[in-house]
């Protein structure tokens, strides 16, 4: 059975600029099946950009951590959820799709499909990791699951929620082997410089509680090795923010900030010190060593450890089941930590040990694993949700 193309109404909600991307992936997978398809909802420039009707832009559900950063746009963000139920049941889309975001789309998801409008959920949300009460949740609100890790399905199953796993999309993006010198001229570098990627973020709220971290440890570096130079991409909103930072310290001529282009840095660094989240795994798939590192506010903090399930927090280590690259999260965050763990990875790279070369082929198998064809899969688990 075919759905007609003038028939097929999409709900779409993508918060934050990954699950833009992903919802991307998603929307050019769909408009090639059904070219006329309606897609309206929450989004970003990539679902814009393939015809998208958003009718709030993404970035209003950005939210970084618990406690008092969630409670102070608890009511605007539930306001928004609010009207946005009302609009998908007035137009009762023919499927909604909620990217990642799960404390705003899995209650969306339960209070549509409870009126007959089915939902798929893209991005198991990390019920292995954390807050495992959440998979009722998940179980109540989604039809079905589009899983980006390989053993989720099997994880889901137990729980009795249909799902498929899709590969992650990242892993189709990121070349096997990433040119480094290609992205060395690009960016400015020479193919002989000891390069340092800093990535302390894409929000708002990461920025604040890393950056100064961050530009610390650079400093530090630079106390035992002055030839070093820094790249730190921008994300869109922040590259002033983040060029006056620079500046106050002094580092103007040691640190590039650059708008964007996280993954052309990532590409021609040696080493990134970097967030927790999507980034490391991207930082992984360009086969890079990394510094992990996180901090929160305090009331975050002790909410999150309590919920812990896992003794890691960097996607690397979690899908690779051990400390592979290092971690250092709240109070042992400090720039001098971080400094030492990163002029560690780069005294391997000059003296050529094991260790990277491990770390290297641990990176290039994960890439292989996650490597599907992710619109394909997923075009076929809509599919299958419509028909069904």
């Amino acid at each position: 059975m075919n759905t007609p193309a003038t028939a097929l109404t999409v709900g779409m909600v993508a918060g934050e600029a990954s699950g833009d991307v992903l919802a991307g992936l998603l929307l050019d997978a769909i408009r090639q099946r059904w070219p006329e398809a309606s897609v309206v909802g929450i989004g970003g420039p990539r679902m814009v950009s393939h015809g998208m009707q958003a009718w709030w832009p993404h970035h209003v559900l950005s939210v970084h951590g618990f406690g008092w950063d969630v409670l102070l746009r608890y009511r605007e963000i539930v306001g928004i959820r609010r009207q946005l139920r009302a609009r998908l049941l007035e137009k009762k889309p023919s499927l909604f799709i909620g990217v990642d975001a799960p404390d705003f789309n899995l209650q969306l998801e339960e209070n549509l499909k409870s009126n007959g409008i089915k939902t798929i959920h893209f991005v198991c949300p990390s019920v292995w990791a954390w807050r495992a009460h959440r998979i009722e949740k998940l179980r109540r609100s989604a039809d079905h699951v589009l899983c980006i890790f390989p053993f989720e399905p099997e994880l889901l199953a137990r729980h009795g929620i249909d799902s498929t796993y899709v590969g992650h999309p990242l892993a189709q993006v990121i070349p096997m082997q990433p040119d480094r010198a290609k992205a060395r001229q690009a960016l400015g570098f020479s193919a002989f410089d000891d390069l340092v990627a800093l990535l302390p973020g894409s929000r708002n709220s990461e920025v604040k509680h890393l950056v100064s971290c961050f530009l610390e440890a650079a400093v530090h570096m630079l106390s035992r090795k002055p030839h070093l130079q820094f790249v730190l991409p921008a994300a869109p909103g922040l590259q002033a923010t983040l060029e006056a930072a620079v500046f106050k310290r002094g580092l103007h001529a040691k640190v590039k900030v650059i708008s964007g282009q996280s993954h052309a840095a990532l590409a021609a660094c040696d080493v990134t010190l970097i967030a927790s989240g999507t980034a490391t795994l991207e930082a992984a798939l360009f086969k890079r060593p990394m510094v992990i590192a996180y901090r929160m506010g305090a009331l975050s903090w002790q909410l999150m450890k309590r919920k812990r399930l896992q003794p890691w927090v960097g996607l690397p280590n979690i899908l690779c089941q051990a400390f592979v690259v290092p971690e250092f999260l709240q109070e042992a965050a400090t720039p001098q930590a971080l400094a030492d763990s990163v002029l560690e990875w780069l005294d391997a790279k000059h003296h050529a040990t094991q260790k990277l070369r491990t770390l290297e082929n641990q990176f290039l198998d994960l890439h292989h694993l996650l490597c599907r064809d992710t619109p394909k899969l997923a075009l076929a688990a809509i599919e299958k949700v419509l028909h069904g």
